[in-house]
Protein backbone atom coordinates (compact mmCIF):
# COMPACT_ATOMS: atom_id res chain seq x y z
CA UNK A 1 0.00 0.00 0.00
CA UNK A 2 2.76 2.90 0.81
CA UNK A 3 4.51 1.59 -2.35
CA UNK A 4 1.44 2.23 -3.83
CA UNK A 5 0.82 5.78 -2.85
CA UNK A 6 4.44 6.88 -3.59
CA UNK A 7 3.82 5.79 -7.71
CA UNK A 8 0.33 7.95 -7.54
CA UNK A 9 2.30 10.88 -6.48
CA UNK A 10 4.86 10.43 -8.66
CA UNK A 11 2.97 10.27 -11.84
CA UNK A 12 -0.24 11.50 -11.16
CA UNK A 13 1.28 14.62 -8.48
CA UNK A 14 4.25 15.68 -10.31
CA UNK A 15 3.36 19.40 -9.29
CA UNK A 16 3.28 18.96 -5.62
CA UNK A 17 6.00 20.63 -3.69
CA UNK A 18 6.40 22.82 -7.13
CA UNK A 19 6.22 26.17 -6.84
CA UNK A 20 4.38 27.22 -10.28
CA UNK A 21 5.69 31.08 -11.24
CA UNK A 22 3.26 33.60 -11.77
CA UNK A 23 2.60 36.19 -14.75
CA UNK A 24 3.40 39.51 -15.67
CA UNK A 25 0.52 41.66 -16.97
CA UNK A 26 1.20 44.92 -18.57
CA UNK A 27 -2.14 46.55 -18.66
CA UNK A 28 -3.23 49.97 -20.75
CA UNK A 29 -4.89 52.43 -19.17
CA UNK A 30 -7.43 55.11 -20.25
CA UNK A 31 -5.32 58.41 -21.14
CA UNK A 32 -8.34 60.52 -20.80
CA UNK A 33 -11.79 58.98 -20.50
CA UNK A 34 -11.88 56.39 -17.54
CA UNK A 35 -14.70 54.40 -19.86
CA UNK A 36 -11.72 53.42 -22.01
CA UNK A 37 -10.64 50.93 -19.63
CA UNK A 38 -11.61 47.35 -20.56
CA UNK A 39 -13.34 45.02 -18.47
CA UNK A 40 -10.17 42.47 -19.11
CA UNK A 41 -8.38 45.20 -17.73
CA UNK A 42 -10.16 45.94 -14.47
CA UNK A 43 -10.55 41.51 -13.63
CA UNK A 44 -6.77 41.89 -14.03
CA UNK A 45 -6.14 44.11 -11.75
CA UNK A 46 -8.67 43.45 -9.35
CA UNK A 47 -7.36 39.53 -9.15
CA UNK A 48 -3.20 40.88 -9.14
CA UNK A 49 -0.80 40.41 -6.11
CA UNK A 50 0.99 43.26 -7.02
CA UNK A 51 0.46 46.26 -9.07
CA UNK A 52 3.18 48.49 -10.12
CA UNK A 53 2.11 52.11 -11.10
CA UNK A 54 4.52 54.81 -12.50
CA UNK A 55 2.78 57.43 -10.04
CA UNK A 56 1.12 55.35 -7.43
CA UNK A 57 -0.93 58.71 -6.85
CA UNK A 58 -2.38 58.79 -10.24
CA UNK A 59 -2.92 55.13 -10.29
CA UNK A 60 -4.35 55.43 -7.25
CA UNK A 61 -7.30 57.80 -8.72
CA UNK A 62 -8.05 55.41 -11.20
CA UNK A 63 -8.00 52.28 -8.64
CA UNK A 64 -10.36 54.11 -6.38
CA UNK A 65 -12.75 55.04 -9.13
CA UNK A 66 -12.95 51.33 -9.41
CA UNK A 67 -13.31 50.28 -6.09
CA UNK A 68 -9.69 47.84 -6.69
CA UNK A 69 -7.87 48.00 -3.28
CA UNK A 70 -4.94 45.98 -4.07
CA UNK A 71 -1.55 46.35 -3.13
CA UNK A 72 0.74 48.98 -5.32
CA UNK A 73 4.55 49.32 -5.56
CA UNK A 74 6.01 52.97 -7.06
CA UNK A 75 7.68 51.60 -10.67
CA UNK A 76 9.05 54.44 -12.45
CA UNK A 77 12.22 55.70 -14.58
CA UNK A 78 14.24 56.66 -11.96
CA UNK A 79 14.10 53.12 -9.55
CA UNK A 80 13.23 50.47 -12.32
CA UNK A 81 16.68 48.82 -12.06
CA UNK A 82 16.73 49.03 -8.61
CA UNK A 83 12.90 47.44 -8.38
CA UNK A 84 12.95 44.65 -11.25
CA UNK A 85 15.03 42.15 -9.74
CA UNK A 86 12.65 41.91 -6.65
CA UNK A 87 9.78 41.84 -8.65
CA UNK A 88 10.74 39.31 -11.01
CA UNK A 89 11.47 37.58 -7.25
CA UNK A 90 8.30 37.64 -6.73
CA UNK A 91 6.48 36.53 -9.53
CA UNK A 92 9.14 33.23 -9.83
CA UNK A 93 7.52 33.03 -6.47
CA UNK A 94 4.10 32.76 -8.21
CA UNK A 95 2.70 35.83 -7.77
CA UNK A 96 0.68 37.70 -10.19
CA UNK A 97 2.00 40.74 -11.14
CA UNK A 98 0.16 44.21 -13.17
CA UNK A 99 2.23 46.59 -14.94
CA UNK A 100 0.18 49.92 -15.70
CA UNK A 101 1.84 53.50 -16.47
CA UNK A 102 0.01 56.97 -15.69
CA UNK A 103 -1.84 56.78 -18.79
CA UNK A 104 -1.71 54.31 -22.31
CA UNK A 105 0.22 51.03 -22.51
CA UNK A 106 3.39 50.52 -20.37
CA UNK A 107 6.60 50.50 -22.41
CA UNK A 108 5.09 52.99 -24.66
CA UNK A 109 7.31 55.87 -23.51
CA UNK A 110 6.90 54.61 -20.50
CA UNK A 111 8.22 52.25 -17.66
CA UNK A 112 7.56 48.49 -18.71
CA UNK A 113 10.02 47.37 -21.22
CA UNK A 114 12.72 46.12 -18.15
CA UNK A 115 10.79 44.43 -16.25
CA UNK A 116 9.53 42.48 -19.20
CA UNK A 117 12.36 41.79 -20.82
CA UNK A 118 13.85 40.27 -16.99
CA UNK A 119 10.75 38.57 -17.01
CA UNK A 120 11.07 36.78 -20.27
CA UNK A 121 15.03 35.76 -19.15
CA UNK A 122 13.33 34.11 -15.92
CA UNK A 123 11.43 32.28 -18.20
CA UNK A 124 7.97 34.32 -16.46
CA UNK A 125 4.71 34.17 -18.79
CA UNK A 126 4.26 37.78 -20.01
CA UNK A 127 0.85 39.04 -20.90
CA UNK A 128 -0.25 42.11 -22.73
CA UNK A 129 -3.43 43.44 -22.59
CA UNK A 130 -4.88 45.37 -25.76
CA UNK A 131 -5.80 48.85 -24.77
CA UNK A 132 -5.62 52.46 -25.23
CA UNK A 133 -2.67 54.12 -26.23
CA UNK A 134 -2.46 57.93 -27.66
CA UNK A 135 -0.81 57.59 -30.95
CA UNK A 136 -3.44 55.16 -32.64
CA UNK A 137 -6.65 57.22 -32.72
CA UNK A 138 -3.92 60.54 -33.28
CA UNK A 139 -2.81 58.80 -36.63
CA UNK A 140 -6.05 57.44 -37.56
CA UNK A 141 -7.66 60.64 -37.30
CA UNK A 142 -5.03 63.04 -38.79
CA UNK A 143 -5.89 62.13 -42.48
CA UNK A 144 -2.40 61.03 -43.45
CA UNK A 145 -1.03 57.66 -44.89
CA UNK A 146 -1.61 54.85 -41.67
CA UNK A 147 -0.74 51.52 -43.57
CA UNK A 148 2.80 52.44 -43.36
CA UNK A 149 4.75 54.93 -40.04
CA UNK A 150 6.98 54.87 -37.15
CA UNK A 151 6.84 56.19 -34.00
CA UNK A 152 9.90 58.41 -32.55
CA UNK A 153 7.97 58.98 -29.47
CA UNK A 154 9.50 61.32 -27.32
CA UNK A 155 12.67 63.60 -28.95
CA UNK A 156 15.58 64.11 -27.21
CA UNK A 157 15.50 67.51 -25.53
CA UNK A 158 19.20 68.64 -26.04
CA UNK A 159 21.98 66.21 -27.04
CA UNK A 160 21.12 64.36 -30.33
CA UNK A 161 17.70 65.73 -31.40
CA UNK A 162 19.25 67.42 -34.14
CA UNK A 163 20.61 64.77 -35.09
CA UNK A 164 17.93 62.61 -34.84
CA UNK A 165 15.68 65.16 -36.70
CA UNK A 166 18.18 65.24 -39.85
CA UNK A 167 18.12 61.80 -39.73
CA UNK A 168 14.13 61.86 -40.61
CA UNK A 169 14.44 64.40 -43.38
CA UNK A 170 13.66 61.65 -45.90
CA UNK A 171 11.70 59.60 -44.14
CA UNK A 172 8.84 58.34 -46.13
CA UNK A 173 6.67 56.85 -44.00
CA UNK A 174 4.17 59.03 -41.29
CA UNK A 175 5.80 59.75 -38.56
CA UNK A 176 4.51 60.08 -35.14
CA UNK A 177 5.69 62.04 -31.72
CA UNK A 178 5.20 62.77 -28.42
CA UNK A 179 5.73 66.21 -26.93
CA UNK A 180 4.94 68.22 -24.02
CA UNK A 181 2.83 71.49 -24.84
CA UNK A 182 6.42 73.66 -22.74
CA UNK A 183 7.76 72.01 -25.63
CA UNK A 184 5.71 71.87 -28.91
CA UNK A 185 6.11 75.57 -30.60
CA UNK A 186 9.63 74.97 -30.46
CA UNK A 187 9.86 71.96 -32.08
CA UNK A 188 7.17 72.59 -34.73
CA UNK A 189 9.83 75.45 -35.48
CA UNK A 190 12.49 72.67 -35.95
CA UNK A 191 10.10 70.55 -38.24
CA UNK A 192 9.85 73.73 -40.63
CA UNK A 193 13.89 74.34 -40.57
CA UNK A 194 14.20 70.47 -41.26
CA UNK A 195 11.11 69.19 -43.06
CA UNK A 196 9.71 71.97 -44.86
CA UNK A 197 7.10 74.74 -43.97
CA UNK A 198 4.57 73.13 -46.31
CA UNK A 199 4.99 69.53 -45.18
CA UNK A 200 1.37 67.88 -43.73
CA UNK A 201 0.91 67.39 -40.20
CA UNK A 202 -2.10 66.96 -37.80
CA UNK A 203 -1.15 67.73 -33.67
CA UNK A 204 -3.58 66.41 -31.19
CA UNK A 205 -3.87 67.09 -28.00
CA UNK A 206 -5.62 66.00 -24.69
CA UNK A 207 -6.94 62.73 -26.30
CA UNK A 208 -9.97 61.56 -24.98
CA UNK A 209 -10.66 64.09 -23.05
CA UNK A 210 -13.24 66.83 -22.36
CA UNK A 211 -10.65 69.35 -24.67
CA UNK A 212 -9.90 66.72 -27.42
CA UNK A 213 -8.55 68.81 -30.13
CA UNK A 214 -6.72 68.02 -33.71
CA UNK A 215 -5.39 71.05 -35.63
CA UNK A 216 -4.15 69.60 -39.15
CA UNK A 217 -2.28 71.76 -42.37
CA UNK A 218 0.70 72.67 -43.12
CA UNK A 219 3.85 73.11 -40.43
CA UNK A 220 3.49 76.32 -40.89
CA UNK A 221 -0.12 76.79 -40.40
CA UNK A 222 -0.35 74.45 -37.08
CA UNK A 223 2.98 76.32 -35.94
CA UNK A 224 0.79 79.50 -36.65
CA UNK A 225 -2.11 78.00 -34.57
CA UNK A 226 0.06 77.21 -31.26
CA UNK A 227 1.84 80.47 -31.31
CA UNK A 228 -1.56 82.34 -31.12
CA UNK A 229 -3.60 79.64 -28.87
CA UNK A 230 -1.58 79.24 -26.04
CA UNK A 231 -0.50 75.22 -25.83
CA UNK A 232 -2.22 73.00 -22.93
CA UNK A 233 -2.13 68.90 -22.16
CA UNK A 234 -0.14 66.41 -23.65
CA UNK A 235 0.69 66.31 -27.53
CA UNK A 236 1.11 63.63 -29.96
CA UNK A 237 2.29 64.95 -33.51
CA UNK A 238 1.41 63.06 -37.07
CA UNK A 239 3.65 63.94 -39.41
CA UNK A 240 3.88 63.26 -43.08
CA UNK A 241 6.51 61.42 -44.70
CA UNK A 242 8.78 63.12 -47.51
CA UNK A 243 7.49 62.52 -50.89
Amino acid sequence: MFIRKIVFYVYFCPQIGISEMGTLYLVPTPVGNLEDITFRALKVLKEADLILAEDTRTSGILLKHFEIKNAMLSYHKFNEHQTVDRVVERLKGGETVAVVSDAGTPGISDPGFLVAREAIKAGIEVITLPGATAFVPALVSSGLPCDKFCFEGFLPQKKGRQTRLNALAEESRTMIFYESPHRIVKTLEQFKEVFGFDRPVSVCREISKIHEESVRGTVEEVLEHFKKNEPRGEFVIVLGGAL
